[in-house]
């Protein structure tokens, strides 16, 4: 079953949704140039990256992507720039003011690193004889995919926040002890159980795109 099909949303209202979020992420950086705030700006910026991916990997590789897979990668990526820069007149960001606004953002993103993991793992399945994933195995490796990232990101954020405070600057991303950590990681689990549960339907033309590009390139 699809997104739209769960929540009533057409192809056409998934685009004018992911271009509305892509919109809102020009405006935080704009927020955040005015308020001077270079976290707000790099996180934003990167966020714009990030949603022109999937418009470039379908006009320029021919990628068949599914306008629910460019709105799930647009909305994990804004809502974690809208979490740093947070409401007009607040003390806080969202990261700080709602404590499980750190986990939704953490669970989705964890899903789309689980989406990006299964497309690759399933290409290689369908291209290579030699290679066979049984579907229990596909389950168990998004999983360990989804919380070796998730490891790697934590100690990404620890050093980035040591470099920080050695300089006497604010951190770009930060962590707020152990039971922080260990929250991002459950709910890093959360995203991953959700693709490897229901996701895949929706990426199964992306596997077997790249499952085609590696039979055209391998040699005969």
């Amino acid at each position: 079953m699809r997104v739209r099909d769960w929540l009533g949303i057409s192809k056409r209202r998934q685009k004018q949704l992911s271009y509305a979020m892509e919109l809102g992420l020009v405006g935080i950086i704009f927020a955040g140039i005015w308020g001077g705030s270079t976290t707000v700006v790099v996180n934003a910026f990167v966020g714009v990256v990030a949603t022109q991916i999937p418009p470039i990997l379908e006009r320029d590789y021919d990628i068949p992507m599914d306008p629910a897979l460019t709105l799930w990668i647009t909305s994990a990526v804004f809502l974690h720039a809208f979490g740093v820069l947070g409401l007009p007149g607040a003390e806080q960001n969202l990261y700080g003011q709602l404590p499980w606004f750190d986990h939704v953002t953490h669970a989705l993103s964890a899903s789309v690193v689980a989406a990006v993991g299964y497309s690759t793992a399933r290409a290689l399945d369908e291209h290579s004889p030699d290679i066979h994933l049984p579907r229990q195995f596909m389950f168990v490796y998004i999983l360990l995919f989804v919380l070796a990232f998730g490891v790697i990101w934590e100690v990404i954020e620890f050093g980035l926040g040591e470099l920080a405070r050695w300089q006497g600057n604010t951190a770009l991303l930060t962590q707020h002890g152990l039971e922080d950590t260990m929250l991002d990681m459950v709910f890093d689990t959360v995203g991953a159980l959700v693709v490897a549960t229901w996701g895949t339907v929706h990426l199964n033309d992306i596997a077997g795109y790249i499952a085609d590009q590696l039979e055209a390139r391998t040699p005969e």
